[in-house]
């Protein structure tokens, strides 16, 4: 579970958590590992989160140039972690949190951890047939749980949608669009400080995914060979719409094209970030992710779910 694009003292930074996991019949929910509904698996993208939940093990570097407060640009650099923890198998609980630095130009640098996120998800509906999944859950950042000179004092509260839909139902005519699917991830941040010092926002992102497992198990087995076989080509949009305060109506984010490679225990991805308008940044960030999916490493002792 990760909380959509930033609220905090990193206006531009979009390198929060992944989490992921289930195998579903129509109408029924079967837990498995990460989030997998009919032929459909959902990968466990690097700033919107799947429509799934799971036991696994998330870890993150993210760089990008960012505007401070006078507009000048600072060099950040993440280093994040994610566990999530399935309660019952359609539960599961998380906690977060990310090491981050700041470098400014007029002497503004800082480093430290940010706050603790814990957060919860709920998996709602799952349709093989139609490789569509849906989730509901509640992100909470404890505000005074990190760095002074990194953290907020204040804390956020997101209530969240998630969803996934797959293409496999297309006709076989259009069977080179099959491997393609989007998820989404919708909620506001309600955060507990004044307007001026914490504006609420409305976080939504979106993306659009290839699988080439797909292609090549369910379409047409073109031979491709390791590592190509179990890439996935994916292109991530995390969002931030401010609702209050003098920033009301302002958008920030990033377009992240980027690919990520699959096997039964785990995943590992790249992306770049590039800012949407000025008032995200000017320049290209870079997201790395390793993923560990306790799921199937650990299946019946660290990966199992609590009852």
């Amino acid at each position: 579970m990760r909380t959509l694009f930033g609220r905090r003292a990193v206006p531009a930074r979009a390198a929060l958590l992944a989490s992921t996991a289930l195998a579903c019949a129509a109408g029924t929910t079967t837990a498995h590992a990460h989030a997998v509904v009919g032929d459909r698996v959902f990968p466990a993208t690097l700033t919107v989160d799947d429509p799934g939940v799971g036991d696994e093990f998330d870890t993150q570097f993210g760089h990008i140039k960012s505007p401070d407060d006078n507009g000048d640009n600072m060099n950040v650099n993440t280093v994040s972690y994610e566990w999530d923890k399935l309660i019952t198998k359609n539960l599961a609980f998380s906690v977060a949190s990310d090491y981050v630095s700041q470098n400014a130009p007029n002497g503004g640098s800082a480093k430290g951890w940010d706050n603790v996120t814990l957060g919860v998800k709920y998996l709602v509906y799952a349709n093989a047939a139609h490789e569509f999944m849906a989730s509901v859950g509640l992100e909470s950042e404890i505000g005074g749980t990190g760095a002074k000179s990194i953290a907020s004092s204040y804390s956020t509260f997101t209530p969240e949608v998630y969803f996934g839909k797959g293409f496999g139902d297309l006709p076989a005519a259009l069977g080179y669009l099959r491997p393609f699917a989007i998820t989404a991830q919708l909620g506001p941040n309600l955060t507990t400080a004044t307007s001026d010092n914490g504006p609420d926002s409305f976080g939504w992102g979106l993306t659009l995914q290839y699988s080439i497992p797909y292609l090549q198990n369910q379409v047409k087995d073109l031979g491709l060979p390791q590592p190509l076989s179990n890439l996935y080509l994916v292109v991530e949009a995390p969002m931030s719409t401010c609702t209050a305060g003098a920033c009301a109506g302002q958008t920030t984010g990033t377009i992240n094209p980027g690919v990520l490679w699959l096997n039964r225990y785990g995943q590992f991805g790249v992306e770049a970030q590039i800012p949407v308008n000025r008032l995200t940044g000017n320049h290209v960030g870079v997201l790395l992710d390793a993923h560990l999916y306790f799921d199937d490493i650990f299946p019946n002792s660290l990966g199992k779910p609590l009852f």
